[in-house]
C-alpha cells in the first residue's frame, strides 16, 4: 500500500485527507492511502517517517513547518530553494527526500482568476512559509507590495505603519497568517478594517472556515473576497503530478542541501 500524508500542527482544520481520499476513489486508485500526521515539533519528523515505513511516497507540509522541514530533506527544486519554503515532499525508492513548493503555482493560478488586470499593489500579511510563495508570485507578476509582520525587519513593515493613506492605495490584501482558523476563529489581522472599501480585493489563505472575520469585514465594505480553498485544490493537484511523475522529475534538482 502506497502511503501519502500531511504534516503540520494542529491539523483539525485540514481538508487534505478528505480531498485525497476522494481523489483516489474517483480515479480508481486502490493501492494508496492519505493520512494526517500532526507532529508537535519538527524534530519528530525522522521518527514519524521511520514509523510509516518504506511505503511512504509523498507528503504535504503545512503550518508551521514549511521552512523548518528543509534541513530534513536532501534536495530542493529551484523555486523552493529560492524562497526557502517547502510544502510537498517526494520520497524516492533509494531513500532521498526531495522538496517542492506547489503553493507557488497554486496561488498564482488562483490569483489570476480572482483579480482584475489593473490590480498591481498589495499588502502581504505575515512572513512565514506560506508568505514566501505569495511574495514569489507577486514579484513574478511585477506587483508593488509590502510584507507586514508583527516583528520589524529590513524586509517588512509593521502593522502600526499602515495608515489610512497606505491602506487606501492598496488594491489587494492577502492574509497568509493562521488568524481566522482554529483556534483563532475570532481573531483578525491587526488592521483597521473600517478603512476597507469596494475597490479592494481580499484574499485569505485560510479556507476553514470558508469566510473568516477578515473576509466578512471586507464583504461588508463591498470588497471582492476569496478564501484559500481554490489555492488548496490547485496546489494539491500539483503535488499529485509530482508524485505521479516520480523519477521523471529528478533532472530538475539543482540544489542539494548541504548537511
Amino acid at each position: 500500500m502506497r502511503k501519502f500524508g500531511l504534516i503540520g500542527y494542529p491539523l483539525g482544520h485540514s481538508f487534505s485527507k478528505k480531498y485525497f481520499t476522494q481523489k483516489f476513489d474517483n480515479e480508481g486508485i486502490k493501492d494508496s492511502v492519505y493520512e494526517l500526521y500532526p507532529i508537535k515539533e519538527i524534530t519528530d519528523f525522522p521518527a514519524l517517517i521511520a514509523d510509516i515505513g518504506p511505503e511512504l511516497i509523498g507528503m504535504n507540509v503545512t503550518i508551521p513547518y514549511k521552512q523548518s522541514i528543509i534541513p530534513y530533506l536532501d534536495d530542493l527544486a529551484e523555486d523552493a530553494a529560492e524562497i526557502q519554503a517547502v510544502n510537498t515532499i517526494y520520497f524516492d525508492p533509494a531513500g532521498r527526500r526531495y522538496g517542492f513548493n506547489t503553493d507557488i503555482p497554486g496561488f498564482e493560478e488562483s490569483l489570476k482568476q480572482f483579480i482584475s488586470e489593473d490590480v498591481r499593489t498589495a499588502l502581504v500579511l505575515g512572513n512565514g512559509g506560506a508568505a514566501k510563495a505569495v511574495q514569489y508570485v507577486l514579484k513574478k507578476l511585477q506587483f508593488e507590495f509590502f510584507t507586514v509582520s508583527r516583528r520589524p525587519s529590513s524586509n517588512t513593515i509593521t502593522y502600526d505603519q499602515i495608515d489610512r493613506e497606505r491602506m487606501n492605495r492598496t488594491r489587494l490584501i492577502i492574509n497568509t497568517t493562521p488568524l481566522g482558523m482554529s483556534p483563532y476563529e475570532n481573531v483578525t489581522p491587526d488592521l483597521c478594517l473600517d478603512w476597507l472599501d469596494s475597490h479592494q480585493y481580499l484574499y485569505d489563505l485560510v479556507y476553514n472556515p470558508s469566510k473568516t472575520l477578515f473576509l466578512a469585514a471586507g464583504e461588508k465594505k463591498g470588497c471582492k473576497i476569496q478564501n484559500g480553498l481554490d489555492m488548496l485544490y490547485r496546489q494539491a493537484e500539483a503535488s499529485c503530478n509530482i508524485w505521479k511523475r516520480n523519477s521523471a522529475i529528478l533532472p530538475i534538482w539543482i540544489f542539494p542541501i548541504q548537511k
